[in-house]
C-alpha cells in the first residue's frame, strides 16, 4: 500500500510514496525522509497522510519511530496522520 499524501477533503493525491510496501517501519522512514527533504514544497494547509500497513508476522514490540523533527514539520504544515491497518 503506498503512502498517500493529499489535501483534506480531496481525492487528489499530492504524491504517493512506497508503493507496494506494507511494513510500517519502512513507511515511517520514507515519510520522514520525504518531509525533511520537501517541507518547503507545501504551504501550511490541511493535509492528510494515510499509511496503509499490515502487522508484521511474529511482531512482539519495537517498530516505527517518527522523529520530533518530522512531527514538527507535520504540525507546521497542518498534516493529519492516518494509520490504516490491513489484514493479510
Amino acid at each position: 500500500m503506498p503512502i498517500y499524501i493529499k489535501w483534506e477533503n480531496s481525492t487528489e493525491n499530492i504524491t504517493q510514496l512506497e508503493k507496494g510496501v506494507w511494513d510500517l517501519p519502512s513507511q515511517i522512514q520514507a515519510l520522514e525522509k520525504w518531509l525533511i527533504e520537501n517541507p518547503l514544497n507545501l504551504s501550511p494547509s490541511n493535509y492528510i497522510v494515510d499509511l496503509g500497513f499490515s502487522v508484521r508476522e511474529n511482531a512482539c514490540g519495537g517498530g516505527a519511530i517518527l522523529s520530533p523533527q518530522a512531527m514538527t514539520i507535520m504540525g507546521q504544515l497542518g498534516v493529519k496522520l492516518y494509520l490504516s491497518e490491513y489484514g493479510d
